[in-house]
């Protein structure tokens, strides 16, 4: 349910009736259930621009506004803020209408688009480690919450594949005999020291790992299926990752920069025939307004650089996916680098003027110390061995609260470690740092996944102990009822939110207060007890069933399972 749209269409009436035009108007939650469900804020612009009394403008708006359906009341306070309060009765009536809804009540786009969400971006040279976490669960959420609005998505899984680096690993696996199916790359962490190590004290293994590159780039058939070896190798690596992490992205999402190898010299001439970029020292440069330093798309030896294997790809996103917005979920501290590449891609015509570029920047994940996280010898942790600690931690924690069967606490144990980490990143505003504390993450207190499944827990076993069919309409009967009630009603609004901002904490913010007001409900308002009348008892059941489908739905979206006990 779009309720400020509505809303906006409301006061807008009033205005027009009022003789009052106004460019846009902005509905806003109201702070405090004393100022309403919501406010309009906009006459004091109204004000200067008309240059009268904004009290007086508000409360001659006020006057024409309908309060014989969706709003109950209005009010001027302060200076000229229009508080609202919604309607018992239509709160009843659009709650009721989507108990059977399986999109609880949220529609799609009027016009989707088609979007390119880049994200993850491991490298194949090593094994997923902490700092790949974030990119892999925001771009997931995004993907996921664009999907379900309606939007065409298109998931891409940029890996670097290409490079000096690989020359190094080819020629490691040719020295050992292997065709890279064997055991050698199970840890891919010690295969690279171990080549890292004969690069750099074998000036012949060094030359042959350099030969190697040459010969991948160019199509060397033997080379190559070395390579490839190694590549899917670390492929497989990653999707057991993204498996325990709940991240839809497959082999077929993944776009390599060697995919992109053939068209780099294309861009190059592009740049050139566009009168973009400038020879520098024999390196082609693009020089942006005032900055002095240059982005450079191809070195003097013939090489080419990120920026160059970027605007490929931002053409190939254009031209051949025809996307409308492009997201690329990246660490912040690549933002200078993405804003010069946009600018270019625009520039250059790679990229058409209307296509949106996003830069979905995130901070770092931090130790307890405020510090990187590392692993205690300075090391990067693996992801999939802080994934397991979180499991083990969960098992510990709710091993305890009900008899469970091993494989019964094994399954749920993963269901809250794995969704205990994915919510405690993603319920931090995505550009801030953020302290990695598996005791807060796991915890029944507090904006915590665990807390968003134990609320549902909570729920399903009041269905069970009710144990007959729940039937009739929702009735809204008291203040408590109604800030439910409202709570249900606003989740459209907060994905249409969530998705335009790129924000996956708008979603983890609203669940929190969806379900603290559940929880207060919950303790006023009894629902199975024998002296309520079975109209509120239906009444009250159906709110508690409402409450529980939109915390599933919110929690799927952010890719975390719920549980039925706890």
């Amino acid at each position: 349910m779009k309720i400020k749209s509505e809303l906006s269409k409301i006061i807008e009436t009033a205005l027009t009736t009022a003789n009052i035009n106004a460019d846009e108007i902005v509905i806003s939650d109201a702070t405090k259930p004393e100022f309403g469900d919501y406010q309009y804020n906009g006459v004091m612009k109204l004000a200067k621009i008309l240059k009268q009394n904004p009290r007086q403008i508000a409360m001659n708006v006020v006057e024409h506004i309908d309060i014989t359906g969706m709003v109950a009341k209005v009010e001027v306070a302060g200076p000229g803020f229009i508080n609202i309060w919604l309607n018992d009765n239509w709160l009843a009536t659009q709650t009721t209408a989507i108990l059977e809804d399986s999109r609880v009540g949220v529609g799609k786009v009027e016009k989707p688009q088609r979007v390119v969400v880049d994200y993850s971006g491991p490298n194949m040279a090593k094994q997923m480690h902490v700092g790949h976490l974030r990119s892999s669960i925001i771009g997931d959420t995004l993907a996921t919450l664009l999907e379900f609005l309606g939007d065409e998505v298109i998931r891409q899984n940029h890996i670097g594949d290409w490079g000096t680096q690989f020359g190094m690993l080819i020629a490691h696996l040719e020295e050992l005999g292997t065709d890279g199916n064997t055991q050698e790359l199970k840890d891919l962490e010690v295969f690279y020291k171990n080549a890292k190590v004969r690069f750099d004290e074998s000036e012949e293994f060094a030359n042959k790992a350099r030969d190697y590159v040459v010969k991948i780039q160019s199509g060397d058939a033997h080379c190559l299926k070395l390579w490839q070896s190694f590549i899917d190798a670390s492929l497989g690596h990653c999707e057991e990752v993204y498996e325990q992490l709940n991240v839809n992205l497959k082999k077929e999402d993944v776009r390599a920069e060697s995919f992109y190898n053939d068209q780099l010299p294309q861009v190059i001439e592009t740049l050139k025939e566009k009168g973009i970029s400038t020879n520098s020292n024999g390196a082609e440069c693009v020089f942006l307004g005032d900055d002095e330093t240059p982005i450079i798309v191809q070195k003097s030896d013939g090489g080419f650089l990120y920026a160059t294997t970027d605007l490929a790809a931002l053409n190939f996103r254009d031209k051949e996916l025809k996307a409308d917005r492009i997201c690329y979920v990246v660490d912040a501290r690549q933002a200078q680098h993405f804003k010069q590449v946009f600018t270019i891609a625009k520039q250059a015509g790679m990229v058409k003027e209307e296509v949106a570029l996003e830069h979905i920047g995130f901070g770092t994940m931090m130790d307890k110390g405020g510090k990187p996280f590392k692993t205690r010898d300075g090391g990067t942790v693996k992801l999939v061995d802080l994934l397991n600690e979180a499991v083990v931690r969960a098992k510990e924690t709710i091993k305890e609260r009900e008899a469970h069967s091993d494989e019964a606490l094994d399954a749920l144990a993963k269901s809250i470690g794995i969704g205990a980490v994915k919510y405690a990143d993603l319920s931090i505003s995505r550009e801030s740092n953020y302290i990695f504390n598996l005791e807060k993450m796991i915890s029944f207190e507090g904006n915590t996944s665990l807390y968003m499944q134990y609320a549902y827990a909570r729920i399903q076993s009041i269905l069970r102990k009710h144990n007959a069919e729940v039937s009739g309409e929702i009735i809204v009967g008291d203040a408590i009822e109604h800030r439910l009630a409202l709570m249900l009603l606003k989740f459209e609004d907060t994905l249409s939110k969530s998705a335009k901002e790129a924000t996956p904490h708008t979603i983890t913010s609203y669940l929190y207060d969806l379900v603290t007001v559940f929880m207060k409900f919950y303790e006023l308002n009894p629902i199975l007890r024998d002296d309520v009348d079975e109209a509120t008892k239906m009444s009250r059941l159906q709110l508690a069933t409402l409450t529980g489908n939109v915390i599933k739905k919110g929690l799927e979206i952010l890719g975390i399972d719920v549980v039925d006990k706890i």
